[in-house]
């Protein structure tokens, strides 16, 4: 069959470890045999990001501004024993906070559902997808060890040297202290891209933070959204059917609990970071939990939603048979290729996407499966397969819907 033709390239950010590995399987199987895939790649495996001084990151968010949609593989953000493990000038910057931060963006996190693979909930029948604040809070906090008896202030100074303090604690003896901060524009933008992907998804939207306490903090974020979504969005909702929900953030994990799924659940940047992760795994599998990061300005970045997979390449560096679940990673492409077709006007790139997805699930459900999934599959036949394996499986399923 001919190749499915592309106009425009998606910008192909590679990453680390046993994740760059299934890219290339997934691109070598699944991909390039079926589209005339136009990519501009960037490395942003650590070793090349040590090499640039991080340079690449930036070169493939710009990159991303320019071609409008972005594909990453999972990559490192290294700790001290990563600064050891691959000889590092400085430990460097999350590339996902770096991106994120560049394209003012939120991220879109949803579980993938399969026959099979039951919810630790039993009432989530519709999936719930986490949109998280991507900027500011606790990720860019500025933090200090207190070492005795003294006063910690808040002081603000203006541009003509005015200053405005604001105690934080009289210290008795040794503590810690921890300054967070926010932008409003950041805020704004997170709140449109939360309100856009509610009209574009046809879902209620709800936001939860802990205003009741924070009285400036949180509230700013509160009154964000409550102002914009009544002056911008408001009779949009009312046109589409949906719902523009507020609560306070342990108010809406209560009523999460208690739902049937089927909304998207804004959050700040921490609850963000630890519902997504809650919400993956109650759905069964962080391997199954797609993410894409969305702009206001129409830029998007699909990624798989978990790290690297460290434990797997390490047995994969040894000659060990691994069985490494690559879906999240697939949907990453699909996600991509869905809507580079969308922007571009490709219905064959879009129903190719479609299809792929399809494939995966299709294989999954006809009992064929990695390990993490076989654990917890209610599938009477089912078959565990090592990663290669997997991946051939899916190319199968998908070479007989095509």
């Amino acid at each position: 069959m001919e190749k499915i033709k592309m106009t425009t390239p998606l910008v192909e950010m590679d990453g680390d470890e046993m994740t760059r590995i299934l890219w290339k399987l997934i691109k070598d199987e699944l991909i390039l045999p079926f589209v005339d895939l136009k990519t501009e790649y960037y490395d942003l495996g650590l070793e090349y990001r040590n090499e640039t001084n991080d340079q690449v990151t930036a070169d493939s968010a710009e990159a991303t501004k320019k071609y409008g949609v972005a594909v990453k593989c999972a990559t490192i953000t290294p700790n001290a024993a990563r600064m050891t493990e691959y000889d590092l000038k400085q430990m460097w910057k999350s590339p996902n906070g770096t991106i994120r931060a560049m394209l003012d963006g939120t991220v879109f996190r949803a579980p993938i559902i399969v026959k099979g693979i039951e919810p630790y909930v039993s009432n989530w029948t519709k999936p719930i997808t986490i949109a998280r604040h991507a900027y500011g809070d606790v990720y860019k906090a500025s933090e200090m060890k207190i070492p005795a008896a003294g006063k910690a202030e808040l002081v603000y100074t203006n541009e003509a040297g005015e200053e405005t303090r604001e105690l934080i604690h009289e210290f008795d003896g040794p503590g810690i202290l921890q300054g967070m901060h926010n932008l409003n524009g950041s805020i704004e933008s997170f709140a449109r891209s939360c309100f856009n992907y509610a009209l574009d998804t046809a879902q209620n939207l709800w936001f939860a933070t802990k205003d009741t306490i924070s009285k400036k903090y949180d509230h700013t974020f509160k009154d964000i959204f409550a102002e914009i979504f009544e002056a911008e969005y408001k009779e949009k909702f009312e046109a589409a059917g949906i719902e523009y929900f507020y609560t306070l953030i342990d108010d809406a994990v209560a009523r999460v609990m208690r739902s049937e799924g089927g909304y998207i659940w804004a959050c700040k940047n921490y609850d963000g970071d630890v519902m997504s992760d809650m919400v993956a795994t109650a759905f069964g599998s962080l391997s199954m939990m797609t993410s894409v990061l969305v702009s206001p300005q129409g830029y998007f970045e699909y990624e798989a939603a978990h790290g690297t997979v460290q434990r797997h390449y390490y047995k994969y560096l040894k000659g060990e048979e691994t069985s490494t679940n690559p879906i999240a990673t697939i949907f990453a492409w699909t996600g991509a290729m869905r809507k580079r077709g969308e922007l571009d006007q490709l219905p064959e790139l879009q129903k190719f996407a479609d299809k792929l997805e399809k494939a995966c699930i299709d294989t999954i459900e006809n009992g064929e499966m990695t390990g993490d999934l076989y654990l917890i599959s209610t599938l009477e036949n089912k078959k565990k397969l090592n990663t290669e394996e997997f991946i051939q499986a899916i190319r199968k399923t998908l070479e007989s819907n095509m």
